[in-house]
């Protein structure tokens, strides 16, 4: 049994480790090149995520917030400034690293899932733990442990051709979720659902936030999803600022 002081000095390793951001970046900016000439998305781009903290992202179509997504999970390699992920910064990675780095510590839910269609659900959730060399049992059992949590415990066997859309979105939730990340990041997650089945989705992503202390960075055009989230950010030519409050 633990004395005391040694509980104390737990609860105060806890605090801090829920102050330090679990994904944050500083200076970001991403050009590419078109039509011979430089084209800039993002610029000074400055964000930190809290353990267990929901954001939500908006802003017009082409203003860079799927690029901004692949920059935070290292997906793609900005052209100036730093991406940290739990303390490690993404760019000082090799490429090697950077994927055990996030299969590790994040996940990826996209617009249009992309869920393997020739594997079922439990195969396609069980997918990233054998990536990162766990056991067949073991990731079968984690798989089908977290697809009952999302409450597709009947549908293990189904391939995604045999589910319907909200069904093949909480798979992609589960695979997302099933590495226990520190952080998860979605480009428009409710983009192709109809509105009773978004907010099912809205409703799962609040639960899992709240007992698993997973922190979300959403990308999405849904209004009714960006005010569940703790804080809304708006991307305009470049930046990213605070989105005004709803009436």
């Amino acid at each position: 049994m633990k004395k005391p002081l040694e509980m104390e000095m737990d609860r105060e390793r806890a605090i801090v480790s829920r102050k330090t951001p679990v994904l944050a970046c500083k200076g970001l900016k991403k050009v590419y090149g078109e039509s011979g000439r430089a084209l800039e998305v993002l610029s000074d781009i400055t964000l930190e995520v809290a353990a267990g903290e929901r954001i939500a992202v908006t802003g017009s179509s082409g203003s860079g917030k799927t690029t901004l997504l692949n920059l935070l999970g290292g997906l793609d390699t900005p052209t100036a400034g730093t991406v940290t992920v739990d303390g490690q910064s993404l760019v000082e990675l090799s490429e090697a690293g950077r994927g055990r780095l996030r299969n590790r510590a994040l996940g990826f839910v996209y617009q249009f899932h992309h869920l393997l269609g020739e594997f079922s659900a439990l195969e396609n959730v069980a997918m990233p733990l054998l990536i990162g060399g766990a056991a067949i049992a073991e990731a079968a059992q984690r798989a089908e442990r977290m697809l009952e949590r999302v409450g597709l415990g009947g549908r293990l066997d189904h391939k995604p051709a045999q589910l319907s859309g909200g069904e093949r979105q909480r798979v992609a939730i589960a695979r997302a979720l099933v590495t226990s990340p520190t952080c998860v990041l979605m480009d428009e997650p409710t983009g192709n659902l109809d509105r009773q089945t978004a907010a099912n989705i809205q409703a799962l992503i609040r639960e899992l936030n709240e007992t698993l202390e997973i922190s979300f960075v959403i990308v999405t055009h849904d209004e009714i999803l960006a005010a569940s989230m703790d804080r809304t950010l708006r991307l305009r030519d470049g930046r990213l600022v605070t989105a005004p409050e709803s009436s």
